[in-house]
């Protein structure tokens, strides 16, 4: 098959051995970046707030460290986009909200304070949708400016498929990360929810919300991931599983389990056929597919799935009403009607209802582990979006592909394998939680294999 390549990205961990040997330094790198920010940023519209000062002044001092030979860090001398509901002491963070046009924390987030640490360079605030899931901002996508980026981390997927970036943040509570990075040409991660410390990131549900990394290269997210992850480790969980300045070793997965839900009704020709191109390359490769059509536990455990899942929006809204019922009651209509909605929806939940939920969604997960262990499944495999992106701004397309991961809280990639008439989108590579490093490994065969 011929897999999707993005012409546009540009890699850290490429150029990490220049940085090494001298013949670049993080500072000629970051200006390769702020060239292509000259370039793209009006037309792509990623950025809430840029510091281009403080961002070369970071740069020489990783250029000085590199010639010591003392570099801080695995990410030393990484530019890296914040999405913009994480706080930074050095910039505003106004949550994609006129609300807090100008708010500012005073404090950086633990993420952020991890990658400073470790010498990375935040190189700006990037576009998020309404508090990661109200309106959309005024992002557009690298290769349609016509077509949304996706969203929630809109601006953080479009900055590094377009290669203003190399990596940048983002978040997922329902598809807030693989969505955008599959539109955007960039690989993108969503590990088990609390492996990376979420402190300082504004807050829509306790138990669903994860702190993601879109990237130019598998290399460069595990990098990034792994620096938050060791740098401030992660409370009552501990670390990332795999973490290390060395991406985990590919391995051929033996079996894949290929899941069939309702997304599949929503796609086009163009996007089936690429799917099945890529899930026949595996096959050719020797990778057994197993789905609902040749086994019944498959057909068992898509069953069990697509009767609970619609829950998974209903943990999301109950647990949103705080601190969103306090700020519908402080800023009326500068909140987005989507919260609105939300909010109500909370409302008429009882205690009994939220116990309900959290207890069929814990009988999922564990299917989930069950059925991977019985078939000795390395992942599940699927659409990360329902196709490339799709036209206008209002929508920032479906996430019925990505839900199902983000409600069991397990780990899992995009990787930019397909496209459809020159637009690129993702293949979804799910995992079992607290396996991430597993994943990875098998990602990395993947991505070896066909790209």
């Amino acid at each position: 098959m011929k897999a999707w390549r993005n012409p546009c990205i540009v890699s850290f961990s490429q150029a990490l051995a220049e940085f090494k040997s001298g013949r670049q330094t993080p500072r000629d790198f970051l200006e390769r970046c702020i060239a292509n920010v000259e370039q793209h940023e009006s037309r792509i519209k990623a950025f809430v707030t840029l510091d281009l000062k403080a961002a070369r002044k970071a740069a020489d001092a990783s250029v000085r460290r590199y010639r010591a030979g003392q570099p801080l860090s695995m990410v030393d001398g990484c530019p890296v986009g914040i999405k913009d509901i994480m706080a930074t002491a050095d910039m505003p963070t106004q949550m994609g909200s006129p609300a807090f046009k100008g708010w500012q924390s005073g404090q950086d987030a633990a993420c952020v304070q991890a990658m400073r640490q470790g010498g990375a360079i935040i190189f700006g605030k990037t576009v998020t949708t309404e508090f990661a899931i109200g309106f959309s901002g005024p992002s557009t996508n690298p290769f349609d400016p016509k077509r949304t980026p996706g969203g929630s981390s809109s601006g953080s997927a479009a900055a590094v498929g377009s290669g203003m970036l190399p990596v940048a943040l983002g978040t997922q509570t329902q598809g807030s990360t693989l969505r955008p990075a599959s539109y955007c040409g960039a690989l993108g991660f969503k590990p088990t929810v609390g492996a990376l410390h979420t402190a300082g990131i504004h807050p829509l549900s306790t138990t669903c919300d994860h702190l993601g990394v879109i990237g130019a290269t598998l290399e460069d997210i595990w990098r990034v991931a792994s620096q938050i992850s060791l740098g401030v480790g992660s409370p009552g969980y501990g670390f990332l599983n795999g973490a290390s300045a060395t991406l985990p070793t590919a391995v051929k997965p033996g079996k894949l389990i290929r899941l069939y839900t309702r997304g599949w009704t929503e796609i086009d020709t163009n996007t089936g056929e690429a799917f099945e191109e890529v899930t026949q390359a595996l096959q050719d490769a020797g990778v057994e597919i197993l789905s609902k059509e040749n086994d019944q536990r498959v057909a068992a455990f898509e069953d069990a799935l697509e009767r609970d899942v619609d829950g998974a929006l209903d943990i999301v809204a109950y647990e949103m009403k705080w601190p969103y019922q306090d700020y519908i009651a402080r800023f009326g209509d500068a909140i987005g009607k989507r919260i609105h909605g939300l909010i109500d929806r909370a409302h008429k939940m009882t205690p009994a209802d939220y116990t309900g939920l959290l207890g069929k969604r814990r009988a999922i997960q564990q299917h989930c582990r069950e059925l991977a262990a019985s078939i000795g499944a390395d992942g599940y495999v699927t659409l990360a979006s329902s196709g490339p992106a799709i036209l206008g701004f209002e929508y920032s397309g479906s996430r019925t592909f990505i839900v199902y991961g983000s409600w069991l809280g397990f780990p899992a990639f995009s990787l930019p394998l397909m496209h459809s008439d020159g637009l690129p989108f993702g293949l979804q590579l799910l995992g079992i939680d607290h396996r991430d490093g597993n994943l990875c490994s098998t990602a990395r065969w993947i991505m070896r294999e066909f790209s």
